[in-house]
């Protein structure tokens, strides 16, 4: 049996992966680059990048392919120019983009360090109305908060 941590691990060879300050000079309203964010909804909702879309990681898959109830054409359409996968720390992007990149996406990349390394950065993030979101905010935002039940019994 593999750990969530193992998985990711294994996969990270296999995928490329960019950080946040490598992107500095990318303007995420380029049309030619696809921002990715595969957080879920209520995570996308409080903050994001500027541009990107949101595609929850349960429903990629689908959202990738064409003749799905989930398929984004903006996604479907995107196998062949550059993609950037976003989550919060850069596992679930990274395996997000492993799955992509066996479905034939020629171009996609992980964000290393995920939104959490963006704000780090000093990148831009904004709110579903498009209002800059405090650094500070989204610092204690992507803070890691799991419960007692939710840590590995002793």
């Amino acid at each position: 049996m593999k750990t969530y941590t193992q998985l990711v691990a294994d996969i990270l060879p296999q995928i490329d992966e960019v950080f946040p300050w490598d992107l500095e000079d990318i303007d995420p309203d380029d049309p030619e680059i696809l921002f990715l964010d595969i957080r879920e909804t209520n995570e996308f909702t409080a903050m994001h990048i500027k541009s990107s879309i949101n595609v929850p990681r349960g429903i990629l898959e689908s959202a990738c392919d064409w003749g799905y109830d989930d398929t984004v054409p903006e996604l479907a359409l995107s196998r062949e120019k550059p993609v950037i996968v976003i989550c919060r720390s850069g596992n679930r992007s990274a395996l997000a983009a492993w799955v992509m990149q066996t479905m034939g996406y020629q171009k996609v990349k992980s964000l290393k360090t995920g939104l959490r390394g963006w704000n780090d950065a000093d990148q831009p993030l904004v709110d579903n109305e498009g209002n800059t979101v405090d650094a500070d905010d989204a610092d204690e935002f992507f803070r890691n908060k799991p419960t007692t039940e939710q840590l590995t019994p002793s």
